[in-house]
């Protein structure tokens, strides 16, 4: 049994593998405050009611955009999960995972870890050019070769955050759910009108990002790509950009399980 670690700004997901199965999967929010025991007490209650033991996991891998959540995360796997470890704690870094992936820019160590998972992930499910787009935080568009290189991509502002700075930084603006769509582009009220400019608005701009990058990694109209899209919101807004092929929930963990059969096992 093996523990994975996704530790995004908004929100760390974990998932629990047994026999390379996903048994378990937790979403929580990200509080940057919590300390080493008060992750392992959030943690042995959701194992405990999940009904499994600490003392089976047997190797843990956490991929981390937030440094201080990353090292409370360390800390209590070393402190209250490490006891039949067969592994080393095995945090994602962009050198320990070279042979998965190439990273093709002069700082790859700019790159979150994130995105290098998730590049791996589709890669390995696609295995031809493709866009990774991860609906976080922030939107995250990530480039790959048919070779699994990393090419670099490009980074907008989430969901989330366009909808409370509407609500927050105008006088009559309400905060709305965009999970109810609107009837039409064209809105009959302010919150039709609101949630049409967010799922078209963004659909819009995702599908012109993505000609503009096929454009630019010069595919023929002829050659296999791929657009995968995973996040939060990805099943909200994949409706709305028809240049979305597939939508991959758990893409993370399955990159993530895929550094712990090929690196941490060998």
């Amino acid at each position: 049994m093996f523990l994975l670690v996704d530790i995004g700004n908004s929100h760390t997901v974990t998932g629990m593998y047994e026999n390379n199965e996903l048994i378990c999967q937790w979403r929580l929010n990200s509080n940057a405050k919590s300390t080493a025991d008060e992750l392992a007490i959030r943690y042995q209650t959701l194992f405990a009611m999940a009904g499994i033991k600490k003392e089976k996991i047997k190797g843990i891998v956490i991929a981390s955009v937030v440094p201080i959540l990353q090292s409370a995360w360390v800390t209590c796997c070393k402190k209250h999960f490490s006891s039949h470890l067969e592994h080393d704690i095995f945090v994602v870094k962009v050198d320990k995972i070279k042979d998965l992936i190439s990273v093709l820019l002069d700082n790859p160590v700019e790159v979150g870890a994130d995105r290098l998972v998730n590049g791996i992930a589709a890669w390995n499910l696609n295995k031809c050019k493709q866009i990774v787009i991860d609906f976080g935080t922030a939107i995250t568009f990530d480039c790959l070769t048919e070779k699994c290189e990393y090419l670099g991509g490009a980074i907008l502002p989430g969901i989330a955050i366009s909808l409370e700075a509407l609500a927050t930084k105008t006088a009559q603006l309400p905060q709305i759910d965009i999970s109810d769509p609107p009837p039409s582009i064209i809105g009959k009220s302010t919150v039709q009108a609101m949630k049409s400019g967010i799922l078209y608005g963004y659909g819009g701009m995702i599908d012109g990002l993505v000609q503009g990058i096929r454009n630019e990694m010069a595919t023929a109209p002829e050659e296999e790509f791929k657009v995968v899209a995973t996040g939060g919101m990805a099943n909200l807004i994949a409706p709305y950009a028809t240049s979305i092929d597939l939508v991959e929930p758990m893409l993370t963990l399955h990159g993530l399980q895929i550094i712990y059969n090929r690196i941490v096992q060998r």
